[in-house]
């Protein structure tokens, strides 16, 4: 009954958001004189920071609408070009040339853990020069009716899989935190059946591969608390009257108060600063309060089958790690992949994904060959500098893209059906 609370308060407190909003609109009127005095803003700014505490942040938009390819600008256009129950591809369709030669197609994909796509959306923005890129658009598991049936751990491994069917060969592969494990399992069953649609390269950033290594608070939480806990308090059914009612999920206010609690000082600091932005009148730093925000306090839920199979394979048995991993009672063993370049990115203060966690990617892979393979860790970043921000663009993506340069289907070596050796070994 939490969920159906949390959906009766907010409910509940439409009315007082909606006052909010109107004192608001009054008191910021340039046609109201109050409102070119600090008495009017701080009205304006309190009922401002009501409404936003108290409100449900809908799904952002990309609104990427231009790039700069060959030092000029061209336009931009989101297409669906594969779709799911539970998932999107989207393409980011460059208005280029016709005969222009084309950019290594790049398939990003999302975290599927409570935030939206758009969370990437300066990551996409950062590789539009340079490839064709294509993101997954993970669907709020609420807004997904039961019927559409269940999503777990191994039907994200076979959406992957189908993707980089749909999208054919030469496809590069980034993957962003949560999805480095299940990327990882679907290019080693991929190479091991021999399948010529496996991707040219494949680049994992600040993502738990093992997390033995270096164990951050979440991953000390899940292993101190194991999978039943989790079953038994934090997973709950979808209320009435959205599409996925009484469908079994985390939902995604649960995860985002995980979230905030982990840096509750920093974001009420956040907030108060916000406040005296907004009585100063300095619209650029609440501009930019606005847009942070907009994005971190959009949430969706995940469906139960698919949260809890995470927790217990990745953080609580350590199953890939230990070579214990299965998909569909298919071992998963990354000592097959032998044809696809592997590249790892950390940040050097990553609090989600510990110092190592990601690099241990290459002590699976123990057949890719060394000049195929490359680590990367970048100083003085936490888990979102990965692949947001100033130092991703300046340090971590001329990495990247060198790396997909340097590798397609001209230089991968011949397909074998046998293994030389084996991550256990």
């Amino acid at each position: 009954m939490f969920y159906q609370m949390y959906e009766m308060s907010h409910a509940a407190m439409q009315p007082y958001r909606a006052y909010a909003d109107a004192v608001r609109l009054f008191y910021s009127n340039p046609i109201n004189p109050l409102s070119l005095t600090a008495f009017g803003r701080s009205v304006a700014g309190m009922a401002e920071l009501f409404e936003r505490t108290t409100r449900r942040y809908g799904k952002p938009a990309f609104n990427i609408e231009k790039t700069v390819v060959d030092w000029k600008p061209v336009a931009v256009a989101e297409k669906v070009v594969w779709s799911r129950p539970f998932c999107n591809l989207i393409h980011f369709v460059r208005d280029l040339p016709a005969r222009r030669k084309n950019d290594p197609k790049l398939l990003i994909v999302a975290p599927m853990s409570g935030h939206y796509a758009t969370l990437l959306r300066g990551t996409v923005d950062a590789m539009l020069p340079h490839a064709d890129v294509h993101i997954t658009d993970w669907t709020d598991a609420r807004m997904v009716p039961a019927a559409a049936g269940r999503f777990d751990l191994d039907d994200y491994i076979d959406y992957i899989v189908d993707m980089l069917h749909m999208l054919g060969p030469n496809t590069h592969v980034m993957a962003v935190c949560q999805p480095s494990v299940p990327v990882l399992a679907a290019a080693a069953l991929m190479e091991a059946r021999g399948d010529r649609y496996a991707p040219s390269t494949m680049t994992l950033m600040g993502g738990p591969i093992d997390t033995r290594r270096n164990p951050t608070v979440v991953n000390l939480l899940a292993q101190e608390k194991g999978i039943d806990w989790f079953r038994e308090n934090v997973i709950m059914p979808v209320p009435w009257p959205a599409p996925g009612v009484m469908r079994d999920v985390y939902p995604g206010f649960l995860q985002l108060s995980g979230f905030m609690s982990m840096n509750l000082d920093r974001h009420i600091t956040a907030h108060k600063q916000f406040f005296m932005h907004l009585v100063k009148n300095d619209g650029d730093s609440a501009e930019k309060h606005r847009d942070f925000y907009d994005e971190y306090l959009a949430v969706m839920d995940l469906t139960a089958e698919f949260y809890l199979q995470t927790v217990d394979t990745v953080f609580v048995r350590h199953a890939l790690p230990k070579g214990e991993m299965t998909h569909r009672g298919t071992p998963v063993d990354p000592a097959a992949i032998r044809n696809i370049a592997l590249l790892t990115v950390e940040g050097e203060n990553d609090d989600i994904s510990g110092l190592g966690q990601t690099q241990a990617a290459h002590d699976l892979c123990v057949n890719i060959p060394d000049d195929m393979r490359a680590h990367y860790m970048q100083p003085a970043v936490g888990h979102y500098g990965v692949f947001n921000g100033s130092r991703f663009r300046a340090e971590i993506l001329p990495r990247i893209v060198d790396f997909m340069s340097s590798y397609g289907k001209d230089n991968r070596v011949p397909l074998r059906p046998r293994l030389v050796s084996t991550a256990k070994a």
